[in-house]
């Protein structure tokens, strides 16, 4: 519960983001800690060759932009202007994301899958084409395939890019039928994507979710008198709210404004955390995860430690996957590793 000492403190639910469509371009560039990923700073796990061979396919597809190289002539048929990189969590595909878009010259763009489809909510179809029309590439970071209706639109808008010369690269995201960490969503994306998946040189990628490397465990919590002894001492720019109060908050903005949401701050307190029942808060839950971990804002949590606020059933589920990214970064942010 808020004591008096966090009671005084700025409340995300009091928070009201908005985002214009100039804005949200501006936005697509890589998470802050991916701004500076390179293909040489990524770390393969050798016992998973297929991350070395993920490499070499980010340089192949790279040299399309040096000069006098092979994939430069786009009359080559063997050329193929898509990338898709296919894996579980934490095997480095954002990071590669990020590192073939520093290497793209001219404008180019980086964003997730929810906010390339509300670019086209807020300028329309015709609008975001023309925005986007004539970048060297768009990168799509988790191409998402649980909304038929947005995975269609997002279809349509990557075929127009392509066939007006832009490359696309994306990385995978599970739908909601693939159970467990082993499930890769390469067909799925293909079939959805059917008038383009000729188009993509897909790559698969195994491997161990990198941030268990260094960071084991649970996802740490306090007691209400820590969490008020901590904020109290803390010296960066916090925000202080209950669990639930954040849930209701993140229902009345739309997710592709949960960056917004967090502007300006260095941490964020989140008091009585408790199991969740609602996979609709749920999903919105990571949603603003991922927000918090692109940003490296840590968390401060009293209550049930936020690796246990999935259900069993929730976790057994078609959206396991999802929930599993989020309790990894969502033990990352509260243990300080890796911010």
């Amino acid at each position: 519960m808020l004591s008096d000492a966090t009671r005084n403190h700025e409340h995300l639910a009091d928070r009201q983001p908005t985002l214009t469509g100039e804005q949200m371009v501006d936005h697509l560039v890589p998470p802050r800690q991916f701004a500076t990923a390179t293909v040489e700073s990524y770390r393969p796990d050798l016992d998973y060759p297929s991350q070395a061979d993920a490499v070499s396919a980010v340089l192949a597809f790279e040299s399309a932009w040096q000069p006098g190289g092979l994939f430069s002539r786009r009359r080559n048929k063997d050329v193929l202007p898509g990338l898709y990189l296919d894996g579980g969590f934490g095997v480095g595909k954002t990071h590669l994301l990020a590192a073939l878009w520093r290497a793209a010259p001219g404008r180019k763009y980086f964003g997730t899958f929810i906010e390339y489809t509300a670019l086209v909510g807020a300028l329309g179809f015709a609008g975001a084409v023309k925005v986007l029309k004539g970048a060297s590439v768009i990168c799509i970071d988790e191409f998402e395939l649980d909304d038929p209706g947005d995975t269609r639109i997002m279809s349509r808008l990557l075929g127009e890019l392509v066939a007006s010369g832009t490359r696309i690269a994306a990385t995978s995201n599970t739908p909601p039928n693939a159970l467990g960490e082993g499930r890769f969503a390469a067909q799925d994306f293909l079939r959805e994507i059917d008038a383009l998946s000729a188009q993509f040189t897909t790559i698969r990628i195994d491997g161990l979710d990198y941030r268990r490397r260094d960071v084991e465990g649970h996802a740490v919590t306090l007691g209400d008198d820590e969490l008020a002894a901590a904020v109290a001492s803390y010296r960066g720019h916090l925000t202080v709210d209950r669990f639930d109060d954040v849930l209701a908050h993140l229902a009345k903005v739309h997710p592709s404004r949960y960056v917004k949401l967090l502007d300006g701050l260095d941490a964020v307190a989140i008091t009585d955390v408790h199991v969740l029942t609602s996979q609709t808060d749920a999903l919105r839950l990571v949603a603003f995860v991922d927000r918090l971990y692109d940003a490296q804002v840590p968390v401060l949590a009293s209550g049930v430690p936020f690796d246990q606020v999935f259900a069993a059933d929730m976790l057994a589920g078609g959206y396991r996957k999802k929930y599993l990214r989020a309790v990894s970064r969502l033990i990352a942010l509260t243990s300080g590793e890796g911010m």
